[in-house]
């Protein structure tokens, strides 16, 4: 009998828990949904403390979004807990397809590869031979010495060096030199392409390895068919696979990276020599390709050396070596090119932003002293002005490269001041400038389609062929692809950052915080979309929607591994 009510007693702290958990992340739900319509709607959160009425309204309407994500969560995790997440293998009545699932799962590298760039093959006549944005064409320029945009964002080191890393430098260098071989065969488009046929090369082998993995760790054949799938027929990748920017290599090194921290987490014996080096290489190539890339590595790898003793030793030395090189390249390498570094304003949205939607709403109690002070920076007279509520280019565009360190100091001092007299509208400024990021209902999708003719205005011979009509074909589809019922979930911010947060909530609820380590670097980079200058910029958040089928994947192991061991 006293094992009877033990266990019942288990039951019930197990129950309470789940409600807890459950209870915690009903209310961030509820917090994301009532604060995304207020700001959808007026960009600021007037609609909820706008005066009595709208704060008694606003109680009611809160509470009753916390009751329903309390009864979607509580059946989602009743749902996960069994652990049986897309479990089984695909049947056909069809002999050809039963041939092809099977050769999927004998040989599911090259049979994955193959599908995709089969599925990928329009994109790539149709677009051929790459998309270039604004932000690729002035890399390009920057790599011939054409003076451009962002030579004016920071104060060169050498005038005779135009390449900055703003972007990254490996990445110009790559876009460059790829066109500079083009040159050789007096065919500028070719040069071009042979870096798109880099970047395919690159994410297909990402995206096919993510199958790979997901195959030898156990992860059903129905699931693997489904983000095949996936990865072929959402046009997100085949897009993005033709488009020259520096997140669609990064998000593919991510992808790697994910596993990474997957394989050293369950690892119970030493890794070989190569596998240290591939790990070190890879860490590597993340923070050349995207310049927060080392703050996804700071933010994540330590956990491992933490959880995983065996490896402490071995995984210590890699980190302090990847710092170590981090450090030289930043400090050492950069300026001994006289490569300037990319302009600190790049990490001052959120200030900035705050600034200039203070003197919007406020601007009659900023003192003449303090737009003195703000004017050295921003240019005081036309900030109100430029104050766009979602995008902080238009303000920091007039941030002055010749600061001195005193400049910073005192703005700082200014900013604290006005912070304390109406922190509320700095409040506002951030959650108007992010909370796309959290709002499923705000739909900033992109892709990159129409012909960017930038580079030509230099002399450069790009051009798109004349299959106008299949590019046509290939891209009105993609308009409406957001608002399909299920399928416009894909390519919604959103609703990725709450999948990331529910299965953050749900390993924690199980007390398996390791697993968490697996979603560390989307989590560290949603915090970077958080600190970007745009909201719900799609391209900004290309990395973990790339990896989120991988990432889904491994919860999906990690869930059933834990209920088996129960």
């Amino acid at each position: 009998m006293d094992k009877n009510k033990k266990a019942s007693n288990i039951a019930d702290k197990g129950k309470n828990k789940i409600s807890k958990t459950i209870l915690a992340l009903s209310f961030l739900y509820a917090f994301f949904i009532l604060f995304g319509f207020s700001f959808i709607i007026s960009n600021s959160w007037n609609l909820i403390l706008g005066g009595p009425v709208n704060i008694i309204l606003s109680i009611f309407i809160y509470s009753f979004f916390v009751f329903i994500s309390y009864k979607v969560l509580d059946y989602l995790f009743k749902k996960v807990n069994n652990g049986r997440l897309f479990e089984g293998d695909f049947q056909s009545r069809f002999s050809i397809i039963n041939k092809m699932l099977a050769a999927f799962d004998k040989h599911p590298f090259i049979f994955s590869l193959i599908f995709m760039l089969i599925a990928w093959l329009p994109y790539i006549i149709a677009y051929y031979p790459i998309l270039l944005n604004p932000d690729s064409s002035y890399q390009i320029k920057q790599f011939f010495g054409v003076t451009n945009l962002y030579n004016l964002f920071s104060e060169l080191i050498d005038s005779n060096v135009i390449i900055t890393n703003h972007h990254p430098v490996i990445h110009t260098l790559l876009l460059g030199s790829t066109l500079k071989l083009g040159h050789f065969f007096e065919n500028d488009n070719f040069g071009l392409f042979i870096y798109s046929a880099i970047q395919i090369a690159i994410l297909s082998t990402a995206l096919s390895y993510s199958i790979v993995y997901l195959k030898r760790i156990g992860v059903s054949s129905k699931y693997r068919v489904i983000i095949l799938l996936i990865y072929s027929i959402l046009p997100i990748y085949p897009f993005y696979a033709m488009t020259g920017v520096k997140d669609v290599i990064f998000s593919a090194l991510i992808v790697f990276y994910i596993i990474i921290l997957h394989q050293i987490l369950l690892a119970e014996n030493k890794l070989g020599k190569w596998k240290y080096i591939g790990i070190f290489i890879l860490m590597m190539m993340i923070i050349l390709f995207r310049n927060n890339g080392f703050h996804v590595i700071l933010l994540s790898f330590p956990w491992l050396i933490l959880v995983n003793k065996k490896l402490k030793k071995e995984l210590l030395l890699i980190l302090v070596l990847v710092i170590g090189f981090s450090l030289s390249y930043t400090k050492v390498v950069l300026p001994y090119f006289k490569i300037t570094p990319s302009s600190i304003r790049e990490s001052l949205s959120i200030p900035f932003q705050q600034t200039a939607r203070y003197v919007k709403y406020y601007g009659n109690e900023v003192t003449l002293k303090e737009q003195g002070i703000i004017d050295i920076l921003l240019d005081y007279e036309t900030l109100a002005d430029r104050y766009k509520p979602e995008i902080s280019d238009p303000v920091k565009n007039s941030f002055n490269r010749f600061y001195e360190d005193d400049d910073l100091k005192n703005y700082f001092q200014v900013w604290l001041k006005q912070f304390i007299k109406h922190p509320g509208v700095y409040f506002e400024a951030t959650m108007n400038n992010t909370y796309g990021y959290f709002f499923p209902l705000k739909t900033n999708w992109y892709i990159y389609h129409n012909f960017n003719p930038s580079i030509t205005e230099d002399g450069f011979e790009y051009s798109f062929n004349n299959l106008g009509l299949l590019r046509d074909i290939l891209y009105y589809p993609t308009v409406v692809l957001p608002y399909i019922p299920v399928l416009g979930l894909a390519v919604n911010i959103g609703f990725h950052v709450w999948l990331l947060i529910f299965m953050t909530g749900y390993m924690g609820y199980r007390k398996y915080y390791k697993g968490i380590i697996v979603l560390s670097p989307a989590l560290v980079l949603v915090l970077v979309c958080i600190a970007s200058p745009v909201n719900a910029y799609y391209r900004y958040a290309l990395p973990f929607i790339f990896s989120m089928p991988l990432m889904f994947g491994l919860f999906s192991h990690i869930v059933k591994k834990q209920a088996e061991s129960k």
